[in-house]
């Protein structure tokens, strides 16, 4: 019995398990409902994979190495965009800054961060995207 006082009528939910990951044989519409739905002003970005090696090298990285640049990334790929993301006129005077399908490039560490299946998502406002990139290849943090 948990100690933590609720409300009348409400109950807390069973404990959360882990879901098994999509089947390979599962389209790509069903594993698409697995993502979050952004809501409000809210922008859904995939982070982009981080190269193994070092630019122009045979070098690989280390694995530490590599989780600090993918969670300091600069560049994300936009999948989904909130119903009132640049729904403000006077903010957003010339229309929404990004559409899904973009290359954006944002602050380090924007956004709220989570993994699916082991891949890195953001959830970042609408106002945090600062330009949109036709290649985002030979982009990185300074």
């Amino acid at each position: 019995m948990s100690n933590i006082i609720l409300p009348p009528g409400m109950v807390l939910p069973a404990t959360i398990q882990p879901k098994e990951q999509p089947k390979e044989t599962d389209s790509p519409e069903e594993k698409a409902t697995q993502l979050p739905e952004p809501t409000g002003y809210k922008v859904l970005c995939i982070v982009p994979d981080v190269s193994d090696t070092f630019e122009n090298s045979a070098l690989i990285k280390a694995d530490a190495f590599r989780k600090t640049e993918e969670h300091a990334t600069t560049v994300l790929f936009v999948l989904k965009v909130g119903p009132d993301a640049y729904g403000d006129k006077a903010k957003f005077p010339s229309g929404a800054w990004c559409k899904p399908g973009d290359f954006v490039l944002v602050r380090t560490y924007s956004g709220t961060r989570m993994k699916i299946y082991g891949k890195e998502f953001r959830v970042i406002n609408d106002d945090q995207v600062e330009c949109v990139i036709d290649d985002p290849r030979g982009i990185t943090r300074a």
